[in-house]
């Protein structure tokens, strides 16, 4: 998950534009050829979170595509409580990003990692959602015991087959406390119980981040 900012190096490992692993690239539009598919180890390696868009809307059909290949992710009891809301009216996502920033300034934080972020909300500029032609948000009617753990995985099947269409997606952080409020949920018009795990933003990226470096994983073996 990806607290949303273009310096982001969350320890989840999004990337960020014109971090230390180097410069951001023109996104070379590679798409599978028709009929074919993308390979999975490659998918898993080159995905990334984009934030950096064409204005080019995304077509309907291939929505439906990232949505089907979420509902195919695993959970707990085949409960499959995920509901999708895809957002594609600019104003409403302008609405959004604009409160979801005052909300964000108004809470106090003892995280000494919030300086910069602090520094990007107060920016009017700021598009949380760099203008993003859509916004999938990934939920379920209430909660549960296993709901953001279900979702989650759903989001991260919707992102593999974004990229695997040649489209970019991240995951906006900054959106997620905002609209689990009394106030992001009547904008959304979601019940008072219905709760927001994954906000994602898709699109045709203008530019491709470069790969993060990845720490060697930690591995205790029991046998």
């Amino acid at each position: 998950m990806c607290c949303g900012t273009p310096s982001c190096r969350c320890s989840c490992g999004t990337e960020g534009h014109g971090s230390a692993t180097g410069p951001a690239r023109r996104w070379p539009g590679r798409v599978p050829a028709k009929g074919q598919t993308m390979e999975l180890n490659e998918g898993l390696r080159g995905r990334r979170a984009v934030r950096d868009y064409t204005p080019t809307p995304v077509d309907e059909s291939a929505i439906r595509r990232l949505i089907d290949a979420a509902e195919h992710a695993p959970n707990a009891f085949n409960d499959q409580p995920w509901r999708f809301t895809v957002v594609r009216d600019q104003r409403l996502l302008q609405h959004i990003s604009d409160a979801a920033k005052v909300h964000l300034l108004d809470r106090p934080t003892a995280d000494p990692r919030a300086g910069h972020l602090l520094v990007q909300l107060g920016d009017p500029a700021f598009h949380i959602f760099y203008h993003a032609p859509v916004l999938v948000l990934i939920g379920a009617e209430k909660a549960g015991p296993w709901v953001v753990e279900d979702c989650a995985l759903a989001a991260e099947n919707l992102m593999l087959a974004a990229h695997a269409e040649g489209l970019g997606s991240c995951w906006i952080g900054f959106a997620q406390e905002f609209l689990n409020t009394v106030e992001g949920r009547n904008l959304l018009g979601v019940d008072v119980a219905a709760v927001t795990v994954a906000p994602i933003i898709v699109g045709h990226p203008r530019t491709l981040p470069p790969s993060p470096p990845r720490r060697v994983a930690a591995i205790r073996w029991i046998g």
